[in-house]
């Protein structure tokens, strides 16, 4: 791997990092707005992105999660199953828009993890966690679409990497 993707990785992890720090009591409840999850469209612009968003999530899981142990586990996994769908199905879905709108449902659907992680964690309900996990991950990725695309016209995201 390139220097150059290592670093450019390693600055959005930080990125996640710091946005789900300000942004923490919202971010690891059974009502979920973390607002770091917009980084999840990276991929769309690049897969070489995989690596930074998940780093991000785990060592903001690592540092900030009251149930890191869980979190490690289907967190990440959700953010890695995520991720290789989005980058699976982009091969075959033109232009930027409509891949993060199907990254958006992608991550949205599997919130199924996150719902199942906080029933195990705090034996809450599966089909009401799973219902307002999935509607902060959707409303977080809605707003991060126009977000991304504004950001991709003056970054150039597919060539930061």
């Amino acid at each position: 791997m390139k220097l150059k993707t290592i670093t450019v990785n390693g600055v959005f992890a930080a990125l996640y990092i710091a946005v789900t720090y300000f942004i923490q009591p919202f971010g690891f409840t059974n009502v979920q707005f973390r607002v770091s999850e917009i980084f999840n469209h990276l991929v769309v612009f690049n897969k070489k992105y995989i690596y930074g968003v998940v780093l991000g999530v785990i060592l903001a899981n690592f540092f900030f999660s009251p149930i890191m142990a869980y979190d490690l586990v289907f967190g990440v996994g959700q953010s890695i199953i995520s991720l290789l769908i989005t980058i699976a199905t982009s091969k075959f879905i033109k232009g930027i828009i409509p891949r993060m709108i199907v990254n958006t449902v992608v991550f949205t659907i599997t919130m199924f993890l996150i719902a199942i992680e906080l029933k195990l964690a705090f034996h809450l309900p599966f089909p009401m966690t799973y219902l307002t996990t999935a509607i902060g991950e959707f409303v977080v990725m809605v707003i991060g679409i126009p977000i991304m695309y504004y950001l991709n016209k003056r970054v150039k995201f597919e060539h930061l990497i």
